[in-house]
């Protein structure tokens, strides 16, 4: 299955990757890491995660308090959001 970054969610990864970056050099990578996991288990068993809210799944990323929010379209999966945890759950997706 194909996949597919709303801007949103590519602004998303981009701060945290900047922000992570400069707490402590190469940790920025290591987000980007554990998101591709946890990416990888979304596309080979997208209904896995279960559906937070209206059509969106969510996948809770290794070792940071981010979740991936997606949907699952007819033939991708659409990531619409990197959401770091910590913020007020108002502005999911």
């Amino acid at each position: 299955m194909r996949l597919r970054y709303t801007d949103r969610s590519a602004n998303d990864l981009e701060l945290a990757f900047s922000w992570y970056e400069r707490q402590r050099r190469g940790l920025g990578f290591d987000f980007l890491d554990c998101v591709e996991s946890a990416l990888e288990s979304v596309i080979e068993h997208p209904e896995m995660y279960q559906i937070r809210y209206a059509n969106f799944r969510s996948c809770v990323i290794r070792r940071f308090p981010f979740s991936i929010f997606y949907t699952i379209e007819s033939e991708e999966i659409v990531v619409h959001s990197v959401f770091d945890s910590r913020q007020d759950p108002k502005k999911r997706p």
